[in-house]
C-alpha cells in the first residue's frame, strides 16, 4: 500500500497516460479544507483556480490526464466546490467526463476510486468513510482487464463535463 507521498511521484514517472475514476460524494483532504471554506462562503478562488499548474505540469510534457467522476445530484458543498474547480482542471488539459448515476442508471462500475496508469498499472485507493486518503493499492496484472474495463464503461456513459456542468451550477 503506497502512502501519499509514494503514490504521488507516479505523476512524475508515468509516461502517456493517467485515467481516474472518483466515486466519492466527499473527499477530506486536508490542503483544501481552507479553501473549501472560501468557495462555500463566494470568495475569489485566485488564479489557480482558473488553469491548475498541477495538471499543467503534466500536460506541458505532452501526457494525457482524465478523468470520469461518478456521483449522484442533487450534490453535496464538496461536490459542488470539486465540479466548480474543473474548468480550470480542463483548461490545463485534463479530460473530464460526468456519470450523474441520479439522471442514468449505469451498472457494473466499482464502488471505489482507482488510477490506470499508462494502461498497464492499476492503483485502487482507499479512503476512510469520512473521505480522507489511507492508501493507494497495486492491483496484481491479472486485475488489468476488469478495470480497463470499468474505464472503458464509464468513458462509454460519461457526459462531457462542460455539458454537464451547463445544467447543473
Amino acid at each position: 500500500m503506497l502512502g501519499s507521498e509514494e503514490f504521488g511521484r507516479l505523476f512524475e514517472t508515468f509516461e502517456r497516460t493517467a485515467f481516474r475514476l472518483e466515486t466519492l460524494a466527499v473527499y477530506d483532504v486536508e490542503e483544501e479544507r481552507e479553501e473549501i471554506g472560501r468557495f462555500l462562503a463566494g470568495e475569489d478562488m485566485g488564479p489557480e483556480w482558473d488553469d491548475n499548474p498541477w495538471v499543467r505540469s503534466i500536460t506541458e510534457r505532452g501526457k494525457h490526464l482524465s478523468r470520469v467522476h461518478v456521483l449522484c445530484s442533487p450534490l453535496t458543498d464538496y461536490l459542488r466546490y470539486e465540479l466548480s474547480a474543473y474548468p480550470g482542471n480542463i483548461r490545463a488539459g485534463e479530460v473530464i467526463g460526468i456519470v450523474d448515476l441520479g439522471e442514468q442508471p449505469v451498472t457494473g462500475l466499482p464502488g471505489h476510486d482507482f488510477w490506470l496508469f499508462d494502461d498497464r498499472d492499476v492503483y485502487r485507493m482507499h479512503y476512510t468513510q469520512e473521505g480522507r486518503f489511507t492508501g493507494a493499492e497495486l492491483l496484481p496484472p491479472d486485475r488489468l482487464a476488469e478495470y480497463r474495463g470499468y474505464r472503458d464503461l464509464a468513458l462509454r456513459h460519461a457526459v462531457p463535463f462542460a455539458a454537464y456542468w451547463e445544467r447543473h451550477r
